[in-house]
């Protein structure tokens, strides 16, 4: 091994050793700014410092800097850097030390006042676009876009996906073929190289105490102008093996001494990226934000909560959240960040549901007796307990002078219409309007079928098209029933908007159409959404606002929610759960298929295609992209149609089509003309084909629990025996897991709880679509994090409802600006 000669380096040295007295003052000049403490590193500069270098001008602390109290260690340190400051020296970042178990270390300054070109320019703050840091043009400022962030607090919060772990130091002997390690090395020669046929890239060798190996990098010839030799260079990445050699291949690279490490030799940040954007990029950009701005970031967290939290400070956890000093640091930077995210998602839901009810009198929507037993006898079934139960408690809501805001929460056919439509009856029985959001035009139409058949077994009514007028028991006036959607006709919108301004619509069902500018309603008293998730909160309360008075609001979902999840998400309603099936619902066959069973299961789907049944047919979730989504589903269909269903009608659903293709194809499928509908996870929740008796999941093993569920709600709504098959090519020990318990359990609620246990709260909703808040850091199945931030923000809103003390000011203006962030994505806090 050929011997590397000191090199004199006495600026850099100097400028180490300022930071780390700085660093132990920030401390309280404890000895722990610098592993194996100060004595030890003051030891190693001497030794390695040519003849006229600083250390050896430089008086040692007596007997020992760790034998000194802190007014000693004190005295001394401040001595020793008013003698660096007269001097001139510094410039480089802080020194590389590795602990008794071989960790890299990178001492971090302590913050201080930033001069000089790392200092902000006037004018710019945590809201200036990224081009205000270094290096970042408008080209890279548009790819940064991209990925959400626009401003340098974007970029803060512009949090890595995971770590690697490049911390670990091995020697150059000891590395091992195929895993991920880093090494300190010295170059001994670098050159570039052509690889292969005309692959320019760059070969080095490179070698330690212990040995030597040969690293390659693809693609990178730049590289040999970059490594010198002599020079110490930390190298984390794959070893692979070459003509019977060990080598490795592009390795990411840092120079030792150069810069504070940020690609290698520590937990290094993996983030989110697009076309045109690298890591390396993406983690300079990152780490430059930091550095000049995280020291600015005002924690708007109340003290006491922060101390009786044990709360790390919000500046600290930002850096320890994108570059920790360990995976304890780590873990608690990200206890910090989920904290602040669920406490202001909390005192969002309290605040608004505040809102809600100060917003002023509602209408006293008493019910009618006789009619709520005419319209419940005519029905020919009975209503279960639980259902009983829940529309007592909506229709006692009603009776009061403030609003009512509920969440009326139950299974596929656990009854929630029948509800819905003895609460709507109720108001139009007191000669109020009353107003039925659903998500698509397929579903609005679904509800106004669904409400007329059970107004037709009330009474005989008259209508066409998009209108029902019915003599409803002991009204003495009719009761009218619209139908309002975008896809209608110019005239009858128009004509619906005269009838509704009017009052002489009393129901009106529809799409976000309802919410349209030119919708004025005369007395509405009564809002009902169907699968609220879907909708953001302003589109809630648009549709409440068409009301003179504080109209009543009852939402639903057939999503089955856990109790802690349904607190947090929905704190602004009281919950009703029909948690309870009617007696005679058929039970859905499920079947958890190998891939050795996938001919048998196409077998089976023409069969039941054949006996006049149809078919759905799921693609697999691909988490990394809605387009690679649509693109795998719609190679998968044309396999199917051409390979498999050559004979049969199918249709394609994904999540990049036009709304109204997603429509027409939806429609004609209810209406029979196509056999199989191959979609990706967008199928609507709630699509009634009662004819559908087969669902066949491909990938199944990548759904949660609750979405598998729901896939399974879409078939057996007819009077025909259903079934429900799950294919998984090579499931994980937690797939399994999953697929073994929707094979056995009918319950949606059990398998919620599960849910949350496995997999956290995308899953209840389905991840791209789930109208949850923006949660970068937490997750719903922290339950102890989660209901010590619900305690604290029942605390804060009893003490200062409006956030109006000194001290909960900061946390009033960002509860302001990230509630102002969740609505434009549309999420429910």
């Amino acid at each position: 091994m050929r011997p590397s000669e000191p090199r004199p380096l006495p600026d850099l040295q100097a400028e180490s050793l300022r930071r780390i007295l700085e660093l132990e003052r920030f401390r309280g000049f404890t000895d722990v700014a610098v592993w194996g403490g100060l004595d030890s590193y003051l030891r190693r500069q001497v030794t390695k410092t040519v003849d006229d270098g600083f250390f050896n001008r430089l008086e040692l602390p007596k007997p020992s800097y760790a034998a000194l109290d802190p007014k000693g260690r004190g005295t001394w340190a401040e001595r020793v850097l008013k003698e660096l400051q007269s001097t001139g020296n510094g410039f480089q970042s802080s020194p590389l030390v590795t602990d008794s178990k071989n960790t890299l270390r990178k001492v971090s300054p302590p913050k201080r006042t930033w001069k000089g070109s790392t200092m902000a320019a006037a004018g710019e703050s945590l809201d200036s676009p990224v081009t205000c840091l270094r290096g970042v043009s408008t080209a890279l400022a548009s790819r940064l876009q991209k990925l959400g962030v626009g401003t340098v607090k974007d970029l803060l919060y512009f949090f890595p996906r995971r770590h690697n772990d490049f911390s670990q130091i091995t020697k150059v002997s000891q590395l091992n073929v195929g895993m991920e390690q880093t090494v300190v090395a010295t170059v001994w020669e670098a050159r570039e190289k052509t690889i292969g046929k005309a692959m320019r890239g760059t070969e080095a060798i490179v070698g330690d105490e212990t040995g030597n190996i040969r690293v390659i990098w693809f693609n990178q010839p730049y590289l040999a102008r970059m490594l010198r030799v002599n020079e110490k260079v930390v190298l984390s990445g794959r070893v692979d093996i070459h003509n019977g050699r060990k080598v490795f291949e592009s390795p990411a690279y840092e120079l030792l001494e150069a810069q504070e490490l940020i690609h290698t030799g520590r937990l290094v940040p993996v983030y989110p990226l697009t076309e045109g954007l690298s890591p390396r990029t993406v983690r300079r950009i990152v780490k430059d934000a930091l550095d000049r701005w995280a020291p600015a970031l005002l924690d708007f967290m109340p003290e006491d909560v922060g101390k009786r939290n044990g709360l790390m400070g919000l500046s600290r956890a930002i850096e320890q959240a994108h570059y920790p000093e360990s995976d304890s640091q780590k873990d608690e930077a990200r206890r910090r960040l989920a904290f602040d995210e669920l406490l202001l998602m909390q005192l969002g839901v309290m605040r608004r549901k505040r809102d809600w009810q100060e917003g002023g009198q509602s209408p006293q929507l008493r019910t009618n007796p006789k009619l709520l037993d005419a319209f419940l006898g005519s029905l020919p079934f009975s209503l279960t307990k639980a259902q009983r139960r829940a529309l007592d408690e909506v229709l006692a809501d009603m009776e009061k002078p403030r609003p009512m805001s509920r969440l009326l929460q139950g299974e596929v056919g656990s009854g929630k219409t029948v509800v819905a439509t003895a609460s709507l009856l109720v108001a139009a029985a007191q000669g109020y309007q009353a107003a039925f959001m659903a998500p698509t035009e397929i579903l609005a139409e679904q509800h106004f079928a669904n409400i007329s058949r059970l107004l037709r077994s009330l009474a005989q009514p008259v209508g066409e098209g998009n209108l029902l007028c019915a003599y409803v028991g002991p009204i003495s006036r009719p009761v009218t029933l619209g139908l309002l959607t975008g896809s209608l006709k110019k005239k009858e919108k128009e004509d619906l908007h005269w009838k509704l301004s009017q009052g002489s619509i009393d129901i009106i069902i529809g799409t976000h159409a309802l919410i349209q500018k030119e919708v004025e309603f005369e007395r509405l008293a009564l809002v009902v959404v169907d699968e609220q998730h879907r909708f953001g909160v302003m589109q809630r309360s648009a549709l409440r606002q068409k009301a003179s008075v504080s109209a009543h609001l009852l939402v639903m979902t057939a999503t089955p929610i856990p109790r802690t999840l349904a607190l947090t998400l929905y704190g602004d309603l009281d919950l009703s759960v029909i948690d309870e099936l009617p007696p005679g619902r058929q039970e859905i066959a499920t079947k958890w298929l190998s891939p050795s069973q996938r001919q048998a299961a196409y077998r089976f789907v023409r069969k039941e295609v054949e006996a006049g049944r149809q078919a759905f047919i799921i693609c697999p979730l691909i988490e990394e992209s809605q387009s690679i989504e649509a693109r795998a589903a719609t190679k998968e269909f044309q396999r199917l149609s051409k390979e498999v269903f050559p004979d049969l009608r199918l249709g394609l659903l994904h999540g990049r089509m036009r709304a109204e293709a997603k429509e027409e194809v939806m429609r004609l499928f209810r209406d029979a003309e196509l056999d199989i509908l191959v979609s990706t996870p967008v199928v609507e929740v709630g699509i009634d084909v009662p004819n559908a008796t087969v669902m066949l999941v491909e990938g199944a093993d990548r759904f949660g629990l609750s979405q598998l569920h729901q896939f399974r709600g879409r078939v057996g709504r007819g009077t025909h025996k259903s079934y429900c098959l799950l294919l998984a090519d090579y499931p994980s020990r937690e797939g399994r897991e999953r697929l073994s318990l929707i094979e056995k359990t009918r319950d949606g609620f059990l398998l919620a709880e599960e849910d949350m246990k496995l997999r956290g709260p995308g899953e209840f909703f389905g991840t791209r679509q789930s109208g949850l808040p923006d949660l970068r850091m937490a997750r719903l199945s922290d339950v102890a994090i989660l209901e010590k931030a619900r305690e604290e923000a029942i605390h804060l809103f009893e003490k200062d409802p409006k956030l109006e003390l000194q001290g909960h000011r900061p946390l009033a203006q960002e509860l302001a600006l990230r509630g102002r962030s969740w609505q434009v994505h549309g999420a429910e806090a």
